[in-house]
């Protein structure tokens, strides 16, 4: 693992344990709607993250507690896409997520690929027209690529990472014409899926 960490911030990093003590730590940082890119550092220093660094900050926490750093990313139509940290236990997919909306945060690693547990964001991944948004998913993505980067450590901003997700593969979920011929979300669910939303 790339040591730029603290022994502070490492041993910060490894109490979480395990890839739902991640979780928890990202569930009660505040949900932040600024248009920043910060790296897994900034994250700790500021205690506060939206999606994207959420995403990037638990793979540095999976690396740190010895699984390897993966994100994939959820492509949406009519919406903003949503990135996740993706690990493997016992043969099976779970995922970390930072999510303004209930439903699009952890999964336990019950999935047996990477298209189950992406299917498993679908019901509650929508837009503010509650149309069901999400279409597309990617390969799992190695952030030990961008160690050179610094990219756990760095103070300058990750677009970076975010411009190289839309240059990988992404698999559709759905076939050709299913799309149209899907129900916008009920009331209870939509208010369920926004509840603690963050606003500006």
């Amino acid at each position: 693992m790339n040591n730029a960490f603290t022994p502070s911030e490492l041993r910060k990093l490894r109490s979480f344990k395990d890839p739902y003590g991640i979780q928890r730590f990202l569930d009660d940082q505040p949900y932040h709607l600024a248009d920043t890119a910060w790296s897994p550092r900034e994250v700790l220093r500021e205690n506060t993250s939206h999606c994207f660094e959420g995403a990037l900050f638990a793979a540095a926490a999976l690396r740190a507690n010895g699984y390897p750093p993966l994100i994939i990313d959820l492509e949406a139509e009519h919406d903003t896409d949503h990135v996740i940290a993706v690990y493997k236990q016992h043969g099976h997919w779970g995922s970390i997520g930072k999510s303004n909306y209930t439903g699009c945060r952890y999964r336990e690693p019950v999935y047996r690929t990477l298209r189950e547990l992406a299917l498993s964001y679908f019901d509650v991944y929508f837009n503010m027209r509650r149309e069901r948004s999400l279409r597309t998913f990617s390969n799992p993505v190695d952030l030990k690529r961008f160690d050179h980067l610094d990219w756990m450590t760095t103070d300058q901003p990750l677009w970076f990472i975010a411009e190289y997700l839309f240059t990988i593969r992404h698999y559709q979920l759905l076939r050709p014409g299913l799309s149209k011929r899907l129900h916008r979300l009920d009331d209870r669910s939509f208010r369920a899926g926004c509840l603690g939303r963050a606003e500006k």
